[in-house]
This record gives structure tokens, C-alpha cells and sequence, in this order.
């Protein structure tokens, strides 16, 4: 049996979770897991851990959360000392320096969630969907300096339901993300991963998502606008104006309606709007900003919206 490898695990967010948790389980020695400093929220601005420090914290984990990595002595002796076998990283949060790179013999493992070349970046989720992917998956990859530019170890595909959103789509990739990084850990440990290099001409950016990205264009295909609500969740969601009002589509599904884009039409307690190319879509939930979300027959109850009023404004 392969001895145990030392690793250091560096995450923050939900996705990362289910991969610490498989390291553990799968028996290796997670030295130190270092993640984000607490960080205000909410209307108290109470300070919150995030997902990786708290399940660090249930499982007995040393942990540090330095608020600079790349020129703090500190942090560097810290990891210099543990000795690491190797250094696991998911959704950590900063650019991991130099000489964090070539601490560890295996190098800097990073999980991302594509199929890189594609979707390099923050967001790789919420893109895959919001363009309308069927097929995305999983990467390991030695980190380098670049960003998720790094040699490809191993990848993994996941299938995409058409009703998928990113809220349940992540925690699948996750799944399948923990198993591969002991494949990955394995691999590399016995020598049998040939890193690949990536082909940057087939590359594609997914950006950090911005609240603009919400803002939904009529002008777009059905199509389109409802991938981009599905891959959009829970922010920033897709979102237009009714009556000078944040106006949120919470759920659509398309519609065989010919109808000028933007414009409503109203069919008793159904709510349909038109879109691009001649398509349409008829709204299921939404939310009027400062209200509740609730079902389209309650808005049309509520609010009375006409046809041919158009949504935008």
C-alpha cells in the first residue's frame, strides 16, 4: 500500500468542501487547510467563516487564514516547515506566489470545474450554462503562474439536464471533482499522470460574474435568456424593469408565441413575455423588488399587467 502523502489544502467556498472531505477520508494527512479570513455579512456584519474553515474546525484540522499570502514570511515558514507532499487547491481565493509552487515535490494541485481550455476563470459553473453547454466536467491541473493555464493531470466529464442550474449542478461537479483529486494525488504519486499542456487557442473565458450579467436583453433567443437564468443562480439571477421597479424572473420555461420582444401578454393567470427571433418565454415565479417572490398568477392578481405592456422600463 502507497504511504500516506502529506498535503496541504488551501479552499474556501461550498464547492471546496466535499474535496477535503474525501482527502480525509481516503486517509491523507491534511496538515494545515488554509482558506479566507472571516469576513462580515449580513445586516449585522457579524464576522462568518467560510464553508472550508468551518468543516476544518468539525474535522480537527489545523488552520490558518492570512489575509496576504505572497510576501508573507510567516505564512511562507509555516508552509515550508510542514514538509508538504503536495498542495491541494480549490477555490482558494488568491494567486498562489512562486515559491508556493515549487514548495511541494507534486507540485500545486488545482480542482477546477471545466473542461479546461474552456471556461478558464471565476465563473466556470454559471458560463457553462448560461451558453448553453450540455456537456462540461472536471479538471486537475498543476497550477503555474498563469491563470488555470497550468498542465492538465486528469479530467472527467459531467452531463448537463436541461433543467440544470448552477445551485445543482456544483455540488455534482464536486462530487465527481473529490474522487478525481485522489485519482489525481495517486497519479502523481506513483508517477503513472502524464501531464498534458493545455491548448490555449481553444480557450474561453469565464469571468467573474457582475450584476450587470443579470440584466436581461429581449433582443436574445428564449433560448438564450433562459440558459443564462439558469446558469445565473442564485445571483445575479436575471433580472429587468416593470414599472420602474427591479423586476426578478425567478423561473421561465419557452413558449411556442410570437411576440415582440419585452412585450407582455397576458393569458389569464399566465404570463408570457417575447424575446428574440420570434420566441417567447412565459414567466412561473417571480419578485417584484421589495416583495416576495411568488407565482406568476399572484403578480397578474396583484399587479394587474397588461398586454402589450412591455417590461424594461
Amino acid at each position: 500500500m502507497a504511504p500516506t502523502l502529506n498535503v496541504i489544502f488551501c479552499g474556501t467556498p461550498q464547492f471546496a468542501v466535499p474535496i477535503l472531505n474525501k482527502l480525509v477520508a481516503d486517509g491523507f494527512h491534511i496538515q494545515l487547510v488554509v482558506t479566507q479570513p472571516d469576513r462580515p455579512k449580513g445586516r449585522g456584519l457579524e464576522l462568518v467563516s467560510s464553508p472550508v474553515k468551518q468543516r476544518a474546525l468539525e474535522l480537527g484540522l489545523p488552520i490558518t487564514q492570512p489575509e496576504r499570502i505572497k510576501n508573507n514570511e510567516e505564512f511562507r515558514n509555516q508552509l515550508s516547515d510542514s514538509k508538504p507532499d503536495a498542495i491541494v487547491v480549490v477555490g482558494y481565493g488568491r494567486i498562489v506566489p512562486q515559491w508556493m509552487l515549487n514548495l511541494p515535490p507534486l507540485g500545486n494541485v488545482n480542482l477546477h470545474a471545466s473542461l479546461l481550455p474552456k471556461y478558464r476563470g471565476a465563473a466556470p459553473i454559471q458560463w457553462a450554462i448560461a451558453l448553453g453547454e450540455t456537456v462540461t466536467g472536471v479538471t486537475t491541473m498543476k497550477l503555474d503562474a498563469g491563470l488555470d493555464t497550468g498542465d492538465i493531470l486528469l479530467q472527467r466529464e459531467v452531463s448537463i439536464a436541461a433543467d440544470e442550474t448552477s445551485e445543482t449542478l456544483a455540488p455534482r461537479l464536486a462530487a465527481t471533482g473529490a474522487d478525481l483529486a485522489v485519482e489525481t494525488l495517486r497519479g502523481l504519486q506513483s508517477g503513472t499522470i502524464r501531464p498534458r499542456p493545455q491548448d490555449n487557442f481553444q480557450a474561453t473565458l469565464a469571468p467573474i460574474l457582475k450584476k450587470e450579467d443579470g440584466l436581461i436583453d429581449f433582443t436574445r433567443s428564449a433560448a438564450e435568456i433562459l440558459n443564462r437564468l439558469r446558469g445565473f443562480q442564485p445571483w445575479p439571477g436575471a433580472y429587468t424593469r416593470f414599472r420602474g421597479k427591479n423586476f426578478q424572473i425567478w423561473k421561465a420555461e419557452k413558449v411556442d408565441r410570437s411576440l415582440a420582444p419585452a412585450e407582455l401578454q397576458v393569458e389569464h393567470d399566465r404570463l408570457l413575455v417575447g424575446c428574440g427571433l420570434n420566441t417567447g418565454i412565459e414567466m412561473l415565479e417571480v419578485q417584484v423588488e421589495g416583495k416576495k417572490r411568488t407565482s406568476a398568477a399572484e403578480f397578474i392578481r396583484g399587479y394587474r399587467p397588461r398586454s402589450a405592456e412591455k417590461l424594461g422600463s
